[in-house]
């Protein structure tokens, strides 16, 4: 596997929450070669020997059930340890949701309108903001309940010298929504241990539901930025596509006015990425990535 990434041009990667448990003797034994280098780790990473398949949202933070939050919160000290022994700097979370309806609904709701030529509609907007409302008034529960956790891990991640990168996430159920995650990464403004992980395919979804603009919302959060996890949207919601392949993310325009040199810039694809696309994508990205500022 790592192998493979290198002939892709790539010599350093984030291990995923995909991960399983069987390929890890073999990531450290790369790691310890020097074959490949680990920026970052994924939260659940290794993948949770109980759940089926790639699934980082098993175990919420924000679950009504006890045993769930405390699993979770095991879990993720156990990602903490294993970022440290792979010498990464980071480990991106997911911090739960606001259970409003079961499958995200919601969000699949308005992706349905979008998709089928209802986004401008007077019906669009008025069911969007019945969501609005409904998340406002049930999310105070979830906010702190994740809110919580992260202080929890930030102690944690300074013992052993980590970054928690809190993610932004694609679906309008889910913690930190758009108000609520300046107000999470203020109360940590003077910790370097906690900052933001942006998404780029996942806050261009949000920003095709008209539920956010991408780049106001990277205005706002841009003191705390840390890194990112690079990918591309096509239209309105299939992310983790290669970027410029024609898919919605201006990262001509983005990349230059919000990230550094310095910073992690992990590309999230999807396993249908062709090669032979990454390898066109790499060529501009890198000519790209060279031109910004070193820190």
């Amino acid at each position: 596997m790592c192998d493979e990434i290198r002939e892709l041009g790539f010599d350093t990667i984030e291990a995923s929450h995909g991960l399983s448990l069987s390929l890890m003797p073999g990531l450290m034994a790369a790691v310890d070669e020097k074959r490949i280098r680990v920026a970052g780790v994924h939260n659940f990473c290794p993948a949770p020997i109980d759940v089926q398949g790639d699934a980082p949202d098993a175990y919420r933070f924000t679950s009504h059930r006890p045993e769930e939050r405390e699993r979770a919160m095991r879990l993720s000290m156990e990602t903490l340890m294993v970022a440290a022994r792979l010498e990464a700097r980071y480990v991106v979370l997911h911090l739960g949701e606001v259970e409003l309806f079961l499958g995200h609904e919601c969000t699949r709701t308005l992706q349905r309108m979008v998709r089928h030529g209802y986004g401008a509609t007077r019906e669009y907007a008025r069911l969007k903001g019945e969501y609005v409302r409904k998340r406002m008034k049930l999310a105070p529960l979830y906010y702190e309940r994740a809110r919580t956790a992260l202080y929890k891990l930030a102690e944690r991640a300074r013992e052993l010298n980590l970054v928690l990168g809190v993610e932004g996430r694609s679906h309008f159920e889910q913690v930190p929504g758009e108000p609520e995650m300046p107000r999470l990464l203020a109360e940590f403004a003077d910790n370097p241990h906690v900052r933001y992980w942006h998404d780029f395919g996942h806050i261009q979804r949000k920003h095709n539901l008209q539920l956010l603009n991408h780049e106001q919302y990277l205005d706002g959060l841009k003191p705390y930025l840390f890194g990112a996890h690079v990918n591309d949207v096509q239209w309105p919601q299939r992310d983790h596509r290669a970027p410029f392949q024609g898919g919605d993310v201006d990262f001509d325009r983005l990349l230059p006015r919000y990230f550094t040199q310095a910073m992690p810039l992990s590309w999230e694809l999807s396993s249908s990425v062709k090669k032979e696309d990454i390898l066109i994508a790499k060529t501009r990205w890198d000519e790209l990535h060279h031109s910004l500022p070193l820190k």
